[in-house]
């Protein structure tokens, strides 16, 4: 009995002394982590949403300027000289253009009804705002960070302008007179073209955006 009682006992201390050992050092490896890991996640911008300050907003607008920074207009609403084969004589929209990259904000709060190639669009994105208002921004990168049925917030980021030259688009009839190669929808360089649509009837942006 003396020897089993001393038996235990040893056994206890032993692995007592394992538990506590265990304990401390998951605590330690915990603290080590949370020190390195908590300023990285804290410092990161999950939702993509610049604060008020940040957006352009022109004149008396509550639509934000769709890409803050650049605001020269390289084609207005409306009657024009079709810039290149496939482009239409009638703007539906307005043309900014900024490099391929740049990115591209909501200019309101809204939902994503619509991502794919359209056309003399090329790469587009839909949104549409609670007044069902459809926002389509065009010509912008393959790489979409958003998807159909999405809820935004204005001023959050949806995309960025794309390149001038897309391959492999199943229907794509549109390319560049000059090289041949296949442009993102009629177009002749990086720029967003951004049109805004009232039951399918195509309005002048600015009317909106300043």
């Amino acid at each position: 009995m003396e020897e089993n009682s001393i038996n235990y006992s040893l056994f206890f201390h032993e692995r007592t002394d394992y538990l506590s050992k265990t304990f401390y050092s998951t605590i330690i490896f915990t603290l080590i982590i949370c020190t390195l890991f908590i300023p990285i996640i804290s410092s990161s911008n999950f939702e993509q949403i610049p604060t008020k300050k940040d957006l352009i907003f022109l004149g008396n607008s509550n639509y934000a300027w769709p890409i803050p920074g650049y605001t020269t207009l390289s084609s207005k609403f409306g009657k024009r000289i079709a810039p290149t084969t496939g482009a239409s004589t009638f703007h539906k929209g307005i043309d900014i253009p900024a490099p391929e990259g740049t990115n591209l904000i909501a200019t309101c709060d809204g939902i994503i009804t619509f991502t794919g190639f359209l056309g003399g669009g090329g790469y587009t994105i839909t949104l549409t705002n609670y007044d069902g208002i459809k926002i389509s921004y065009c010509h912008v990168s393959p790489i979409y960070i958003v998807y159909v049925d999405e809820l935004i917030k204005q001023g959050q980021i949806i995309g960025n302008v794309g390149p001038k030259y897309v391959y492999g688009v199943s229907g794509n009839t549109y390319s560049d007179p000059a090289t041949g190669k296949p442009t993102n929808g009629a177009t002749t360089g990086c720029h967003l073209h951004i049109g805004f649509r009232i039951e399918n009837n195509y309005v002048n942006p600015l009317d909106y955006l300043q």
